[in-house]
């Protein structure tokens, strides 16, 4: 189609603001639902700026190269400026940046974070009181460094006048809801067909976490518990809780762990404790003391002692080693001969969480 502009005043104007080791594919799937608007619309429905901090080309983390960025000031007459970040945000989250985004929210500039973008706009204080999406790896570090922040698990979040979503493909999810709001269900759904997306999905999904390829009967109970272990960390639930929460008894909660995750809820649950405690490590700057408590943990020195048998170093070695470039992966779960001597350890140490192996 060839193009025809609307007047200024019916043109969106949106801004990008990469930091280092941005993930290009949450800002091309953003830029490219504003392009594809435009071209099956036959107007000029968007524009948009893209810029770093000192206006200097960019890398993102693919390796790729953006060459020719705008300058800060080129996001000023914006309707909303988004973050654009990627992996080990926080060396990417400058003095600059943060008060960039303190003057802009300052002067009600709409603000947006894709991936770790929100990472930056919460370190600068301008989520504060805010619903917000993040990438589900950093949400447990962004939820003990930010407690005024509210991380949800949804694909997108817009609250207000700050507009966020997680990784992947979830910004392009995001900017269909925006075209579906300012120019309808019929110009969204055309650009979804160009992109052979068969589901547009809204701001009710949620992310998923990697779960296994093939599931069964009961798995549903899997997953009920898994949630119940992640939302108490601090203060371990005792496995028959989880199992009476759940619907199913304790016995079957252990077949069905074994079934799926080839562990038993024991091992999961330390596991869980113990990725969340290296998210910690890696994304904030928390005390190791602060972590251990953090996580359910007694004392220090079982906290590190479970930490080594399940990762190969201590949370000290972690930190020192650059925290694995930002990176965080959950690794196999101890064995059950392990799992019984740390939980007796923390039982021993007056640990409230009763725990049973099968």
């Amino acid at each position: 189609m060839t193009a025809t502009s609307c007047s200024d005043s019916t043109v969106r104007h949106f801004g990008f603001l990469l930091l280092d080791s941005y993930s290009m594919i949450a800002f091309a799937n953003a830029l490219e639902v504003l392009r594809m608007a435009n071209l099956l619309s036959g107007q000029r429905l968007y524009a948009w700026s893209i810029a770093t901090v000192d206006g200097e080309g960019i890398r993102a983390s693919n390796g790729l190269r953006f060459a020719n960025p705008g300058c800060l000031a080129d996001l000023d007459g914006c309707d909303v400026v988004f973050v654009c970040g990627g992996v080990e945000v926080q060396k990417a989250i400058s003095d600059a940046v943060v008060q960039d985004l303190r003057r802009r929210a300052a002067r009600g500039q709409k603000l947006g974070g894709l991936c770790t973008g929100t990472h930056a706009l919460a370190e600068a204080g301008v989520m504060n009181g805010y619903r917000c999406a993040v990438h589900w790896e950093n949400l447990s570090a962004l939820r003990e460094a930010c407690p005024k922040v509210h991380f949800a698990l949804e694909v997108f979040v817009v609250d207000r006048d700050r507009v966020t979503a997680s990784g992947g493909i979830a910004p392009l999810h995001l900017m269909l809801h925006l075209v579906r709001g300012h120019h309808g269900s019929k110009l969204a759904m055309a650009i979804s067909e160009q992109f052979i997306i068969d589901r547009v999905r809204d701001q009710t999904d949620q992310q998923k976490l990697p779960q296994p390829e093939f599931v069964g009967p009961g798995y549903e109970h899997v997953v009920e518990a898994t949630q119940f272990m992640a939302a108490n960390i601090e203060e371990p639930l005792a496995l028959s809780e989880i199992a009476d929460a759940t619907g199913v008894s304790l016995r079957q909660l252990e077949r069905l762990f074994h079934r799926y995750h080839d562990v038993t809820p024991a091992q999961h649950y330390l596991a869980l404790r113990l990725r969340r405690a290296r998210e910690l490590l890696a994304h904030t700057s928390a005390p190791i003391m602060q972590i251990t408590v953090a996580c359910g943990f007694q004392t220090a020195s079982h906290f590190c002692k479970a930490y080594r048998a399940q990762f190969g170093h201590s949370p000290s070695d972690h930190r020192r080693q650059g925290g694995g470039q930002g990176l965080v992966h959950l690794g196999a779960a101890p064995d059950a001969g392990t799992v019984a001597g740390m939980l007796a350890a923390e039982q021993a140490a007056g640990g409230g969480a009763a725990m049973h192996l099968s």
